[in-house]
């Protein structure tokens, strides 16, 4: 103890030197870091600073972009958070107040992709469904051009074969039995009075008995009893309406013989289809009951006249049938490749490239020489669909380059700028200030007319499918219709402007599929193919 007493007493004023010099080091160490620490906290204020002033600018709703406000918060339409303005575009200092600027990241995000418009040849391939069916010029319907009673029947079924000059049945009639003998008594003044001879002959010429029957007649000398009925032309028995000892009076049909040699093959298209088909285009098609037989033939004739029913026209080719594999009523489903006016060139775009709201169709043109991708709303006029492309009639040149890709997400950043878009044309900027504390009513009021629903539509398979999602676009307004197979659902994208879901649902049910609300009318129903002959629903 005393041994350390007297080493600290030894070498105290070591000791004071050292703890001096820790104070000083101390002291400089400390003022150094508080320097650092206020340096900091002041760059971490001036960052928020610079955030909340660009915050403060506009925030908006990404659905609802006509709301603008001061500050974050909720949309008061549909409660998401609102988001800044700023964070969607950025400015050029060259761009016009109408083109919509995005910075290089925003339209990389966007999968934003163009193309230069230019010139091609249309073409679309359409698919068509249709039924075999009799030639109607080879068609022969034998009536009873006199009374009388079948006493003999020479076909004794429906599909039966018969050659032209054929038996078909023999008649016994006192009516025929009279003109016989005005033909013989009129023989007797044939030299004197030949008028009457050619009117005796020319009556018995009328009641369908031939040149042959008729000398016969003249050479035996006496009226025969008995009558034969002869096949006009080759082909099959469709129709017996007689029987052995019926008896017939003047005008009653018999049979009707058909000529099975050539069918008609005859297709139904829609109003959208016509300005592709035109007299001579090939139709390929095949036959449900025929796998593997492919058939080939042009067109003959389009029909005139729209069905009021099934809004279809009817598309024929004449199809040659000698084996007589193909039957009238067969299913028969058809493609056409078609081009458009004799395959002249016109204006393409993809339809991707297309906004289209039942009364507009908009795209969006890129401004060239633009550091930034930029680009300006376009309203255009299309032509016919061209399988996945439209033809442009107006609103776009040549050379022009257009957006095709990340087309929508364009235009919503055109809406959260106020600027023309797709549901805004005029392009009406709403203030921020007088957007604040603005009811719910008045939001409802500028809300866009687009209704999406989910319909129940009866159906069986790909055939229904295109005719459900044809009908329902048929209607005006109608931007969009899927139907699932599976669910027996369709989504609908409607303008409320210009149509409803009755009348959507009413022109499905026009073409025969049961809706949710209005059943189809049964002999429509009836005629559809036997594969989309589906469960009707209860109502």
């Amino acid at each position: 103890m005393k041994n350390i007493i007297k080493i600290i007493t030894e070498n105290l004023k070591l000791f004071l030197i050292l703890l001096i010099s820790a104070l000083i080091v101390g002291f400089f160490i400390g003022k150094s870091t508080n320097q650092h620490t206020n340096q900091d906290v002041h760059q971490l204020e001036s960052t928020h600073q610079h955030i909340d002033e660009l915050t403060n600018q506009v925030w908006t709703c990404s659905m609802h972009p006509q709301i603008k406000q001061d500050k974050p918060g909720l949309c008061p339409i549909c409660g998401m958070d609102l988001i800044p303005l700023t964070s969607v575009t950025s400015t050029e200092d060259e761009s016009n107040p109408n083109e919509i600027v995005l910075s290089e990241s925003a339209a990389k995000l966007a999968s934003i992709q163009t193309m230069i418009v230019s010139k091609g040849v249309p073409k679309k391939t359409l698919y068509l469904q249709g039924k075999v069916q009799a030639d109607e010029r080879n068609i022969a319907l034998i009536t009873a051009r006199f009374g009388g009673r079948i006493e003999k029947l020479f076909v004794n079924f429906t599909g039966q074969q018969v050659k032209k000059g054929e038996k078909l049945a023999t008649i016994y009639s006192p009516a025929l039995l009279t003109a016989q003998k005005e033909l013989l008594e009129a023989i007797s003044f044939k030299e004197s009075r030949p008028s009457i001879y050619i009117a005796s002959r020319a009556k018995l010429k009328l009641w369908d008995l031939s040149d042959d029957q008729i000398s016969a007649i003249e050479e035996k000398g006496e009226p025969q009893v008995y009558f034969d009925i002869l096949s006009p032309i080759s082909g099959t028995v469709s129709m017996r309406n007689v029987s052995i000892g019926d008896y017939m009076k003047e005008g009653n049909p018999l049979f009707k013989v058909i000529d099975l040699n050539k069918v008609w093959a005859i297709f139904d298209a829609y109003e959208s289809d016509l300005p592709w088909i035109k007299t001579g285009d090939k139709i390929e098609f095949t036959i449900q009951s025929l796998p593997g037989a492919e058939f080939s033939s042009p067109v003959t004739f389009i029909d005139p006249f729209i069905n009021a029913q099934t809004r279809v026209t009817s598309i024929r080719v004449e199809v040659n049938n000698s084996d007589h594999k193909l039957k009238p009523e067969m299913f028969i489903a058809g493609k056409l490749n078609s081009k458009i006016d004799g395959g002249s060139e016109q204006m393409l775009i993809p339809k991707s490239a297309v906004l289209w709201t039942g009364k507009r169709s908009v795209v969006y043109v890129k401004v060239p020489n633009r550091q930034s991708p930029s680009f300006r709303y376009r309203e255009i006029v299309l032509g016919p669909d061209a399988g996945a492309f439209y033809i442009v009639e107006e609103g776009l040149a040549l050379g022009e380059e257009i957006a095709v890709n990340g087309v929508f997400k364009i235009d919503a950043a055109s809406q959260l700028q106020g600027l023309q878009s797709m549901m805004n044309p005029d392009g009406e900027n709403v203030s921020s200030g007088s957007m604040v504390g603005m009811d719910m009513k008045s939001e409802s009021t500028k809300a866009s007319p687009i209704e999406h629903q989910m319909i129940k539509v009866a159906g069986n398979c790909e055939m229904c499918k295109d005719r459900i999602e044809k009908a329902a676009k048929s209607v005006r307004g109608v931007q969009s219709a899927e139907w699932s197979i599976e669910k027996k659902m369709l989504h609908l994208s409607f303008d409320k402007n210009q149509t409803s879901s009755d009348e959507v649902q009413k022109a499905i049910a026009k073409v025969g599929h049961d809706t949710e609300k209005f059943k189809a009318n049964d002999s429509v129903y009836a005629k559809l193919p036997a594969c989309c002959l589906y469960e009707r629903m209860n109502y």
